[in-house]
C-alpha cells in the first residue's frame, strides 16, 4: 500500500457496462481518476484464468504440461440459444465464455484473449453488427475471427453481416450442433493441443 486516504466514490458511467473487476472510481485532490477494486469480481477472474490454464500455477519441480484449448466467446442475448451453444463448444473441447449482448461481450473481449467470437445480431444496448464494427477497428482484434449466428436468413441479412466484417455467417433456422461444429472446425480448427507449460 502507498497509503491510506478518503475518497468521494462515485459509480461509474452506465455506458461502460460492466467493467470486469472494477467496483467503482473516484477522484483525487489533484483531480487524478482512480479506480475501486471489485475483489469478489477479481477473484472471480483470477479463477477462470487458473482454470482455463492461462494462469500457470506457481511451483517448484518438473515442468507441468497443460491443455491450451481454444477460447470461443458466444454473445446472445437469449439465455437459451446462449447455454445451448456453449454447451455445444464446451463438450467439443473448447474453452467457452459468454456475453449477454453486444456491449458485455465488447467488456469481455477487451479484458480476454479468444480465437473466436460468435454472435448474434439483434440484441439490446450494442447489436451484433455493431459488435464486429467495433472488433474490426481495434488493433488488437481487428483480426479475430467472427462468426454471426441469426435467426435473420435473407441475403440482405447475411450481406450485411459479411460487410460489417463477419467471415461465417450461420442461421438459426437450418441451426444443428454438427453445422456450429463444423464451422468453427473451419474456422479456428480443433478444440486444443497438449503444450508444454
Amino acid at each position: 500500500f502507498r497509503d491510506e486516504r478518503e475518497l468521494v466514490v462515485q459509480p461509474l458511467d452506465p455506458l461502460l457496462g460492466k467493467v470486469q473487476d472494477i467496483a467503482a472510481g473516484a477522484l483525487l485532490e489533484d483531480g487524478t481518476p482512480v479506480l475501486m477494486i471489485d475483489v469478489e469480481d477479481m477473484v472471480r477472474s483470477v479463477q477462470k484464468l487458473v482454470t482455463s490454464g492461462e494462469l500457470d500455477r506457481a511451483g517448484a519441480g518438473e515442468p507441468v504440461r497443460r491443455l491450451a484449448r481454444k477460447r470461443i466467446l458466444v454473445v446472445d442475448d437469449s439465455l437459451t440459444v446462449r447455454e445451448l451453444e456453449r454447451k455445444i463448444l464446451d463438450q467439443a473441447g473448447y474453452a467457452v465464455e459468454v456475453a449477454v449482448d453486444g456491449m458485455d461481450g465488447w467488456n469481455v473481449l477487451r479484458t480476454g484473449r479468444f480465437d473466436l467470437v460468435v454472435t448474434d445480431v439483434d440484441m439490446p444496448r450494442l447489436d451484433g453488427i455493431g459488435l464486429i464494427e467495433l472488433i474490426r477497428k481495434d488493433p488488437r482484434l481487428k483480426s479475430l475471427p467472427v462468426m454471426i449466428v441469426s435467426y435473420k436468413d435473407r441475403d440482405e441479412d447475411r450481406r450485411r453481416g459479411l460487410e460489417a466484417g463477419a467471415d461465417y455467417y450461420l442461421a438459426k433456422g437450418s441451426f444443428q450442433d454438427e453445422s456450429l461444429l463444423q464451422a468453427v472446425v473451419d474456422m479456428i480448427g480443433a478444440p486444443g493441443e497438449a503444450l508444454p507449460a
